[in-house]
């Protein structure tokens, strides 16, 4: 319920973006703070809007675990 007293707008907006992303990540079986850091390195390292929906937290795979795969 912190949310409640987020102080702003603007902050309770972004409090409501990053408890869908974290539920949605619940609801998938993926480990929310490993999405997040993952999903907002790939952005920064200039990943392609075209490919976006595969950083869906439905579609998202880690990638060590990417690379395993490729290895095998």
């Amino acid at each position: 319920r912190n949310w409640l007293f987020s102080g702003s707008f603007a902050a309770a907006e972004r409090s409501a973006v990053v408890l869908s992303i974290i539920e949605t990540c619940k609801l998938c079986g993926v480990d929310a703070e490993a999405y997040m850091a993952d999903v907002t390195e790939r952005i920064q390292n200039d990943w392609p809007a075209s490919r976006w929906d595969e950083l869906m937290p439905w579609n998202w795979v880690r990638r060590q675990a990417m690379q395993l795969s490729l290895a095998a």
